[in-house]
């Protein structure tokens, strides 16, 4: 482990800008925290920190010059690996044939600045579904090899956090190139450096640094230490099996009552995939495209079939997404679907609180309902 100043961070962010990387990192606008692509380490907020809660969230000043002294905000690293719209082919009609057009692979080589740990699980999560699932997604494929990693190691954690419960976190131990720990012992931030890929050593080669001493090691377990103590808790480390025994629980019912269906849970959530294919022609019928979009399973039409539509209700369709995030996902991929980030508790409008729902769920003494005649 190596140790830097704060003057590190301009170092690192023109040093890959000079590499080809278009820089992404957290940036304070409309009053939250969001990534953007950023030109210099300056842009990086300054002595900002958040409270978060079901369905609140504000920024608030820290009083210290920490850059990254915030817990996860509404955007994802999601939005730029999977963005929401993608063309994927168009097809032009000229002396009466046709010619298809495939889209062309991105470019763009994004470097990640101030990755979590539940993040760069989440990434991992979907490069099992959109890489590794046996039929590769080339658009993400193309932008996720190209991408270079920075994680920043938690030193604190919001009240929606449970990703300690979850088990992937508040420190990350891979899936980076560089991970940072951001040290507050003085006027301005020092940072532990750790290396995760041979890539990462060689941009870190290039940069200010110096061995790291034996407390600053510890005082980056502590900060980490710290932070899982602050969080939440999942009621269970293992949901498999679990909520798909409870479909008729009358809980349920309770939500349901409460859920707009609005979807913000999956918008914010860093590892829904669900997504549409439309297909559109322009009024000459000369040329047509494809895309791809984001979707929700909380859509009254995602689920339509030939024959109708099969969740039909606000009941049926929160149970979907809670039970395959937490329970049926193993199935398919072998883990749980979730990484403890809380996003979907802050940025609820009505705050329901996925960790209570889990735990009322789990409830073994709690009354169940009687089953609803065609709510599948």
């Amino acid at each position: 482990m190596w140790i830097a100043d704060v003057e590190f961070l301009e170092a690192l962010v023109a040093g890959l800008r000079q590499r080809g990387f278009r820089v992404v990192a957290p940036v304070e606008r409309d009053d939250a925290i969001v990534y953007d692509e950023i030109r210099s380490a300056q842009e990086l907020p300054r002595g900002v920190g958040d409270e978060q809660g079901p369905g609140r969230y504000r920024l608030v000043e820290r009083g210290d010059s920490a850059r990254f002294g915030f817990s996860v905000g509404p955007h994802t690293w999601k939005r730029f690996l999977f963005p929401a719209r993608t063309t994927l082919f168009s097809a032009t009609l000229e002396d009466e044939q046709l010619r298809f057009e495939p889209a062309v692979l991105p470019e763009q080589r994004y470097a990640f600045l101030g990755v979590r740990a539940c993040e760069l699980r989440a990434i991992a999560l979907q490069d099992r579904v959109l890489i590794g699932s046996g039929h590769a997604d080339a658009h993400y494929a193309a932008l996720r090899a190209a991408a270079f990693l920075i994680a920043v190691q938690c030193g604190q954690a919001a009240s929606t956090c449970f990703c300690a419960s979850a088990g992937d976190g508040p420190r990350a131990t891979d899936g980076f190139d560089l991970a940072l720990t951001e040290l507050l012992d003085a006027g301005e931030p020092r940072y532990l450096v750790e290396v995760g890929t041979d890539r990462g050593r060689e941009v870190l080669e290039s940069l200010p640094h110096a061995d790291a001493s034996e407390a600053d090691r510890g005082a980056a377990r502590a900060a980490s230490e710290a932070a899982a103590r602050q969080m939440r808790e999942l009621p269970a480390e293992s949901l498999h099996g679990v909520l798909a025994s409870v479909r008729e629980h009358a809980r349920w019912d309770d939500v349901a009552e409460r859920c707009l269906g609005c979807g913000n849970c999956t918008l914010v959530c860093p590892t829904c995939f669900c997504s549409k294919i439309e297909d559109s022609s322009e009024l000459s019928a000369k040329r047509a495209e494809r895309v791809r979009s984001w979707d929700s399973c909380f859509s009254f039409e995602y689920s339509h079939l030939h024959g109708g539509d099969v969740r039909t209700s606000t009941r049926s369709r929160y149970r979907q997404w809670l039970t395959h995030k937490l329970d049926t996902w193993h199935d398919q991929f072998g883990s749980s679907g979730c990484v403890g980030c809380g996003r979907c508790i802050a940025w609820c409008p009505v705050g329901i609180d996925l960790t209570e729902e889990v735990r009322v769920l789990c409830d073994k003494d709690a009354a169940a309902a009687a089953p609803v005649e065609g709510d599948v």
